[in-house]
C-alpha cells in the first residue's frame, strides 16, 4: 500500500478501484487493482476508522473527534461535514448518495438522509456503550453492534426513529456486523465470537471457527458465501457460516476490514 500506518477500513468499488482509510491522516486510492495506491487526503489531525461507498462517485469516510468527510468523486478530493459531536466516529453504513447512518463511543448513532451537506442528526440508542459496527439493508433495516461488559446488538426497522435492543447471547464486545438482508446478519468480536440470526434477530446463534482471537470485520456477499478478518487472518464460509475456513492471507499481521464487490473482487486491510 505504500504506508506504514494502521489501515481501519476498506470500500472495494470494481475491479480496479478501491479506497482504505487509517490513522494519520491515511485515505488511499488505488485505480489499479492494488499496484499502487495514493493517498488523497491532507489534514494531519484527522485519524480514520472506517469508509462505505454507495456508489463508485460517492463515499463519506468516519473517525476520531466526530470527523465525517465526503466525496462525490469517487475518492479523489474529500469534504468535511459537520457532525455536531466530538466522540469518535467508528463505522459509516450507507444505502444511497443522501442516506447514511454512523455509529460511534457513547452509544452515538447520527443519521442524514441529506449527504451530511447539511446536517447529521443525533438518534437515541438507548446505551451508552461504545457501538462498533453498524449495517443497514434498506433506507428503514438496519443493525448496530458494540458493547463494554457484554456484546450489544440494536436494530431499527424505522431508520433509526427507535432502536431495539436484542438479545446477543455472548459477553464478548462485537465489533462489526454485515446485514445479508433484513433477516439474515453475522456478527463478529473478541474471543472469536461469531454470531448469525436468519429471523431478524430473534434470536442469533453462536457459530464457531479455528479462530480463537479478536475478530475486526466481516462481509458478506449474499447469504451464504462471507468472510471474516483479525488478529489471525481471514475466515471464509460457503454455507452461511455452518463451516467456516481460515484463508492463507498472504500477510502476518491483524486484519482490521474486508469489502468485496461481486462475489470474487475484494480487499482486506490492516495492521503495518
Amino acid at each position: 500500500s505504500g504506508t506504514t500506518t494502521t489501515l481501519t477500513g476498506v470500500a472495494v468499488l470494481d475491479a480496479n478501484m478501491s479506497v482504505a482509510v487509517g490513522f494519520g491522516a491515511t485515505i488511499l486510492k488505488t485505480t489499479n487493482a492494488g499496484a499502487t495506491w495514493v493517498n488523497v487526503h491532507s489534514v494531519s489531525t484527522d485519524h480514520f476508522n472506517s469508509v462505505r461507498f454507495s456508489e463508485i462517485s460517492t463515499g463519506i469516510a468516519v473517525g476520531y473527534d466526530g470527523v465525517i468527510v465526503r466525496t462525490t468523486d469517487g475518492g479523489d478530493t474529500w469534504v468535511r461535514n459537520s457532525s455536531g459531536t466530538l466522540n469518535d466516529l467508528l463505522c459509516v453504513s450507507l444505502t444511497g448518495p443522501l442516506t447514511g447512518t454512523v455509529v460511534g463511543t457513547a452509544g452515538t448513532i447520527l443519521r442524514t438522509t441529506n449527504g451530511g451537506l447539511t446536517n447529521w442528526t443525533t438518534q437515541t440508542s438507548g446505551t451508552d456503550d461504545n457501538l462498533y459496527g453498524v449495517s443497514f439493508t434498506s433506507d428503514l433495516v438496519g443493525y448496530a453492534v458494540g458493547g463494554f461488559t457484554s456484546g450489544i446488538i440494536l436494530k431499527t426497522t424505522n431508520g433509526g426513529a427507535t432502536w431495539v435492543r436484542q438479545t446477543s447471547g455472548t459477553s464478548n464486545i462485537l465489533t462489526a456486523v454485515c446485514a445479508a438482508n433484513a433477516d439474515v446478519a453475522t456478527a463478529v468480536g473478541l474471543n472469536g465470537s461469531i454470531l448469525r440470526t436468519t429471523n431478524g434477530g430473534a434470536q442469533w446463534t453462536t457459530q464457531t471457527s479455528e479462530f480463537a482471537g479478536a475478530l475486526y470485520g466481516t462481509f458478506f456477499t449474499n447469504v451464504d458465501t462471507g468472510f471474516v478478518v483479525g488478529v489471525n487472518g481471514i475466515l471464509n464460509t460457503i454455507d452461511g457460516g455452518a463451516t467456516w475456513v481460515m484463508q492463507p492471507s498472504g500477510a502476518n499481521v491483524p486484519l482490521k476490514a474486508i469489502s468485496f464487490t461481486g462475489a470474487r473482487i475484494g480487499a482486506a486491510v490492516g495492521e503495518s
